[in-house]
C-alpha cells in the first residue's frame, strides 16, 4: 500500500532579522524508509519535532519531499501534477486532523459530503451515505446542525464521517485526539478503530498518545527526523 524510500525533508530557516545571518537548515526527515500493507493501521510516534507530521503529510500528497520517493498503491507522489494529485487525494485518502476545519457557514450533512461534491458525484448518491455515516459516528438527527452548536468530540465525529465519504483506500490521522478531554478522546479513539475495522481502510495516525496508538496494529517511532524503532 505504502512504500517510502529514503524520505527527506528539509526546510531552510532564515538568519536573524538585520543581523546578517545566514540562513541554516533544518532536517524535519532524514533518510526515512516506510512500509505499510494494505489494511494496517500504523502508528507514527514521537516527541514533538521528531518528524511524525512530516512524514504523515508527505506521505498524503501535502508537501512534498526533498530526497527520496513514496508510493501509495503503485503511484510514485512525484510523478503526479498538482491537478492529478489533488484529483489523487480526492478520490484516494481521507485526511483527520488535530483541529476540525469544519466549513461554520455549512450544516453537518454539508460539511460531510463536501468532499464527494469536489469530486463531482451526484446528491442523489452523497446524501444517503453522508446521513448513514453521520448515523454510524453517532450523530443521527444532527444533519442540519451548524458545528458551532456540537462539542469537540461531536465535530471530531464529523470529521472522521467526512474523510471516509468517498471510501478511501488509505486514512491518515494527524493527533486526532490532541483537541480533545481524556474522556472525549476515548470514545472518539474507540470510533476511529470501529470504523477502521469495518471500512478495512488502512491507517496511519500520527501521535504523541499512548492510548492512540494502541488502537493500531503497529508502532514506528521516530526521533529526529529518523525511525528509531
Amino acid at each position: 500500500m505504502i512504500a517510502a524510500q529514503n524520505v527527506s525533508k528539509h526546510y531552510e530557516s532564515a538568519g536573524s532579522l538585520g543581523g546578517g545571518a545566514a540562513s541554516t537548515r533544518v532536517v524535519a526527515l532524514d533518510g526515512v524508509d516506510l512500509s505499510v500493507e494494505k489494511g494496517e493501521a500504523v502508528a507514527l510516534m514521537g516527541a514533538s519535532g521528531s518528524g511524525k507530521s512530516t512524514l504523515l503529510h508527505l506521505v498524503g500528497g501535502l508537501d512534498a519531499p526533498t530526497g527520496g520517493s513514496i508510493e501509495i498503491e503503485g503511484v510514485d507522489l512525484s510523478t503526479l501534477n498538482d491537478g492529478d494529485l489533488s484529483r489523487f487525494r480526492r478520490e484516494k485518502l481521507g485526511f483527520v486532523f488535530q483541529f476540525f476545519h469544519l466549513l461554520p457557514t455549512l450544516s453537518v450533512l454539508e460539511n460531510v459530503i463536501l468532499p464527494g461534491r469536489l469530486n463531482g458525484r451526484p446528491d442523489t448518491e452523497l446524501l444517503p451515505r453522508g446521513r448513514e455515516l453521520i448515523a454510524r459516528v453517532g450523530l443521527e438527527g444532527r444533519e442540519n446542525d451548524s458545528p458551532d452548536r456540537l462539542s469537540g468530540g461531536q465535530q471530531q465525529r464529523v470529521a472522521l464521517a467526512r474523510a471516509l465519504i468517498n471510501k478511501p483506500i488509505l486514512l491518515l490521522a494527524d493527533e486526532p485526539t490532541g483537541n480533545l478531554d481524556s474522556a472525549t478522546s476515548v470514545s472518539v479513539l474507540q470510533l476511529l478503530a470501529a470504523l477502521v475495522r469495518e471500512t478495512r481502510v488502512t491507517l496511519v495516525m500520527a501521535t504523541h498518545s499512548a492510548e492512540a496508538a494502541a488502537i493500531t496494529q503497529r508502532i514506528v517511532r521516530l526521533k529526529d527526523g529518523r525511525i528509531a524503532g
